[in-house]
C-alpha cells in the first residue's frame, strides 16, 4: 500500500487486466487505474463497483510487446496533427509512476522515433467524482518540434457522444461566422448516428455499423460529452482564444466505428523548444443516473442542467 493522506483519495498498487503494476487511485465514489507496465494510459475509469466508461480491448489487456501499435483502451496521449507512423508508436513500455498530492504522475521513456516525451498529471479530488488530467508533451531533441498535445479517451461501446455548437444569434444581426466544422474524407453527414440540432451535436455509437465517423468542431463552450451504462463522462478543456488548433481549427473531435467512440481534445499547435514542453489540462465529471440522449431536446432536459 502507498502512503496518502488520511482525508484525500487512496492510493494502491494493483494488478488489473493482466497487468501487474498497476495504481488504484479511488475516493468514495469513483475511481482510476493507471497501468505502468505500458502506457501512459489511464485504462480505467468509472464508480466503484459499477462499469468502466472506458473500453478496454479484451485481446490485448495485459500484453506488454507485440509488432503493432495496440489501442488497448482507455485514455491516452498523442501528439496533433495524426501522421503514420509517427502517431503510432508502440508504447508498451514500462512508465515511472510517482506519487503527488491527490494523484500520480506517469512518464514515459522519451520516444526514440520523435524524441517526445509523454506524461499525464493525474489529480483525483477528495469528495467529489471530478479528475484533472495535465498532458505534457517534452521536446527531447536538439531542435524545436511543432505540434499540439491531442487527448483522446476511448469509450465502452453503446453510448451517445454530445458536442455543443456555437452560441446562437439572428440574421442580419450576426452575419460573420463563429466556428468551424472538420471532416474527414470517410465522413458521411447521412449516416444514422449522426444528430445534427440547432445547439447540439449527437453521435451514437452503433456495435452493428461498422464504417468509421470522424467529426472535429471549434467548440467555444470547451466541453464534450457521453452518456452512457447510465453515467454521463464530461470533458472540459477551455478554448484558448487566438490560438491556431489542429485539423482545421478543431480542438474537439469524434471518433466511431463498430468498437469504440472516442471523446477527444485538443490543445494549440505550439512549437517546443529543444528541452521545453507544452501541456493541456482535461477536466473530467462523472454523473450517475443520467438517461442516453436520443435528441437535442433530450440534452437540454437532461444533461444540461447538471453542467449549469
Amino acid at each position: 500500500m502507498i502512503k496518502h493522506a488520511s482525508k484525500g483519495p487512496k492510493m494502491e498498487k494493483v494488478s488489473y487486466g493482466g497487468w501487474e503494476n498497476c495504481y488504484r487511485l479511488r475516493n468514495e465514489s469513483v475511481e482510476l487505474i493507471v497501468t505502468s507496465d505500458v502506457g501512459p494510459r489511464i485504462i480505467r475509469f468509472g464508480f466503484i463497483g459499477k462499469e468502466n466508461m472506458f473500453k478496454e480491448f479484451a485481446d490485448q489487456m495485459g500484453r506488454t510487446e507485440g509488432r503493432e501499435w495496440m489501442n488497448f483502451g482507455g485514455h491516452r496521449l498523442w501528439h496533433a496533427p495524426e501522421a503514420i507512423p509517427r502517431s503510432y508508436y508502440m508504447d508498451v513500455e514500462p512508465v515511472l509512476i510517482q506519487e503527488i498530492e491527490n494523484g500520480l504522475i506517469a512518464t514515459q521513456r522519451p520516444e526514440p522515433t520523435t524524441g517526445l516525451q509523454k506524461q499525464l498529471q493525474i489529480t483525483l479530488l477528495p469528495d467529489t467524482p471530478v479528475v484533472q488530467v495535465k498532458h505534457i508533451l517534452i521536446n527531447h531533441n536538439l531542435w524545436a518540434v511543432e505540434t499540439a498535445p491531442w487527448a483522446l479517451s476511448v469509450m465502452a461501446p453503446g453510448g451517445v457522444g454530445i458536442m455543443t455548437l456555437p452560441p446562437r444569434g439572428t440574421h442580419p444581426e450576426v452575419i460573420l461566422p463563429t466556428s468551424t466544422l472538420s471532416i474527414w474524407p470517410y465522413t458521411d453527414l447521412s449516416d444514422p448516428r449522426w444528430v445534427f440540432g440547432k445547439r447540439y451535436l449527437l453521435l451514437k455509437q452503433d456495435p452493428t455499423i461498422h464504417s468509421p465517423q470522424k467529426i472535429g468542431i471549434y467548440a467555444t463552450d470547451g466541453w464534450a460529452a457521453y452518456a452512457n451504462l447510465n453515467a454521463l463522462f464530461v470533458k472540459q478543456a477551455p478554448l484558448q482564444y487566438g490560438e491556431i488548433y489542429p485539423d482545421l481549427g478543431a480542438n474537439f473531435e469524434f471518433f466511431t466505428n463498430e468498437e469504440i467512440l472516442e471523446v477527444e481534445s485538443l490543445g494549440p499547435v505550439d512549437a517546443i523548444p529543444p528541452k521545453g514542453q507544452i501541456s493541456h489540462l482535461e477536466t473530467w465529471t462523472l454523473f450517475d443516473n443520467v438517461p442516453k440522449p436520443e435528441t437535442e431536446e433530450d440534452v437540454i432536459r437532461d444533461i444540461i442542467p447538471l453542467l449549469q
